[in-house]
């Protein structure tokens, strides 16, 4: 039976039919990847579909980082903050503070590009 869906979801229709694809490559693969997204300021992914030579979208991307958390991991970090562990929001804006003090004191790596002149 056909569901009638809202106008405004029909732009996703596309990426709802994509498959996401895993690799499994060497380290050395992955690391040069990996690499390469950071210089060039992208996602892996669409380093990856650069190196393909698929189009990667144009929409600016929310700057973020993840990590699965377990409910043991939200006991831990709560007891570390002193935070109830169900207090969830709590603990993300407290781990934000220790990222944000992880990125400032954490020494930038000297780039091994060749100086140009």
């Amino acid at each position: 039976m056909a569901t009638n869906k809202p106008a405004r979801w029909t732009g996703s229709d596309d990426a709802l039919r994509a498959v996401q694809v895993a690799f499994d490559v060497e380290q050395g693969v992955l690391n040069a990847v990996r690499r390469a997204a950071f210089e060039n300021d992208l996602s892996t992914s669409d380093q990856i579909r650069q190196v393909l030579q698929l189009s990667t979208s144009s929409r600016p991307k929310r700057p973020r980082l993840t990590v699965s958390l377990t409910g043991e991991d939200y006991a831990i970090l709560g007891q570390r903050y002193g935070v109830d562990p169900e207090n969830r929001l709590e603990i993300k804006e407290r781990v934000i503070a220790d990222l944000i003090r992880f990125s400032r004191k954490k020494p930038a790596r000297k780039s091994t590009k060749p100086a140009q002149q």
